[in-house]
């Protein structure tokens, strides 16, 4: 049984080839190149932002972070429930396949106090 090593040979010469193609060198002014940001406060100023910030006690990346602790509504539970019913059309007809248009021409608002600013024009 004779092995026959060239396909074999040859793959692996192709395999080293597509590794080198890919080795080069970093390039430290290119795309990833770091690049210093002007700073334009003291380490005074940013020590005394950070004491101010951890005072706070507020941290909007914390996973406890909850905006709405502190949050009173003006209105009632009733209040907003009826609003919510009122709209509820509307919200379907902007959600339809023609984003509303045809309930915006049915329920077309004619404002008869807009004025636009013109010059009068006279026929002669």
């Amino acid at each position: 049984m004779k092995l026959n090593f060239l396909p074999l040979a040859l793959t692996g010469l192709l395999a080293l080839t597509g590794i080198a193609a890919h080795a080069e060198s970093p390039d430290p002014s290119g795309q990833y190149a770091v690049s210093a940001a002007a700073s334009t406060q003291t380490r005074a100023q940013t020590q005394v932002e950070l004491a101010q910030y951890k005072q706070a006690g507020v941290n909007p990346w914390s996973i406890s972070y909850n905006p709405l602790k502190d949050f009173h509504s003006s209105r009632s539970r009733d209040e907003v429930q009826q609003e919510a019913a009122v709209s509820r059309d509307e919200a379907r007809a902007m959600d339809s396949e023609d984003s509303g248009a045809a309930w915006l021409a049915q329920h077309r608002v004619h404002d008869t106090g807009t004025q636009v600013a013109s010059r009068a024009i006279r026929p002669q």
